[in-house]
């Protein structure tokens, strides 16, 4: 759809439209109508297409990442620009974007650094649940409604930051680039750029999920020769193996700690281990799975509320290195539309990852399917 063809007449005026909300953790989300404020300065009123259902989104639903609610959760999309606020230059209306939890800004300290990429504006470690001036563009049966992460793609319309907005090819198909938004990203990205695994090397995956998966195929893109993939679900072997993964391990079918398992199986610990689980348990068998002396052990899953990561010191003295990802350390504006551009050549493989298509007002039943383990990943269409 491009600008021309795009409808303007709401431009300026609130938007009353369906959304999921999470009105308090730990029970279903309801469809409501609710009223979508226009935008203002610095500001991005989206039409969103897809959204993909995301642990993270799971993790707020069960109680163990908090966020304030009610809210619209969701960070995980694609969409197309209805309007836009003042000084707004990159996007203009008919756009087709991408809507993605970690802004880049281009003026704080990380974003201006070579490597940094966690911008000092995003709203994920400490969640307030609100835009930037402190307030919401949300409202629901005359109550106030918070955003995801400055996100909110479970909804019709959302509106966000202009620096979390992501410009991409006009061609793309909305339908499916919504998981570049981060699951791919996040996976893919912290095998290539943040473990760096090279050519010939072993590496490890706990959790063979949405994120998982896309670790095991930038392990495989950047060459290595042994993926070792870990999950309780056996369900996903097969899935995994056809994405490069060359042992399947299941914890429960060994009665020793699975990080022996690996060091047996390897003799002396993996090159690369990655956890796309987020339990401390997990991570901790990650970092014990890779070589004591130059193993790299990348942690990607989001643990619980203020959860304390414990290991013995001397894991890291020998040589190892323990590090954490955030969106596979891309600068969202400056590198996610080359992978986009990427996917539309076919150099990356982004549709395999979806293994489910529901209509938006079956965002439960989405869920049922993560929570099951049924799903790689579930996008939802608008």
């Amino acid at each position: 759809m491009n600008q021309a063809k795009f409808p303007t007449e709401t431009a300026g005026k609130v938007i009353t439209c369906r959304a999921a909300i999470a009105w308090t953790s730990n029970a279903p989300l309801s469809i409501e109508e609710v009223e979508v404020d226009p935008p203002k300065t610095g500001e991005v009123r989206i039409k969103v297409i897809s959204s993909g259902i995301c642990g993270t989104d799971n993790h707020i639903l069960d109680g163990t990442f908090k966020t304030p609610l009610p809210a619209i959760l969701g960070h995980e999309g694609a969409g197309i620009v209805e309007s836009i606020g003042e000084d707004v230059n990159s996007v203009k209306p008919g756009d087709k974007v991408l809507l993605i939890a970690l802004p880049q800004c281009r003026k704080c300290d990380s974003c201006l650094h070579a490597k940094g990429n966690c911008c000092l504006k995003e709203d994920i470690f400490s969640p307030v649940g609100l835009m930037l001036d402190g307030t919401t563009r949300f409202t629901c049966r005359g109550r106030k409604v918070h955003n995801a992460f400055g996100t909110s793609t479970f909804t019709e319309y959302t509106v966000m930051h202009e620096i979390s907005v992501v410009k991409i090819d006009d061609d793309a198909p909305m339908e499916n680039v919504c998981i570049l938004a981060c699951g791919f990203p996040t996976g893919y990205g912290a095998a290539v750029n943040t473990g760096q695994v090279t050519p010939g090397s072993t590496c490890v995956v706990f959790g063979l999920g949405g994120v998982g998966s896309a670790v095991v195929l930038g392990c495989k893109a950047a060459g290595a020769s042994r993926i070792i993939g870990i999950d309780i679900n056996e369900g996903k072997f097969e899935k995994a193996k056809a994405f490069g993964v060359t042992d399947c391990l299941n914890p429960r079918n060994f009665k020793k700690p699975i990080q022996q398992v690996v060091m047996e199986m390897t003799e002396y610990g993996a090159d690369f281990t990655f956890e796309a689980i987020g339990t401390i348990d997990t991570m901790v068998a990650a970092l014990e799975s890779c070589n004591m002396s130059y193993g790299v052990c990348v942690i990607i899953g989001v643990a619980p509320a203020k959860s304390q990561l414990s290991f013995d010191p001397m894991k890291l003295l020998s040589g190892r290195t323990l590090k954490g990802s955030l969106i596979g350390e891309y600068k969202i504006r400056d590198n996610i539309p080359l992978l986009v551009d990427d996917y539309m050549k076919k150099k990356i493989d982004v549709d395999s990852l979806i293994t489910h298509k529901l209509p938006f007002v079956k965002i439960n039943e989405g869920f049922e399917l993560l929570q099951s383990g049924k799903c790689i990943r579930c996008i939802l269409l608008f």
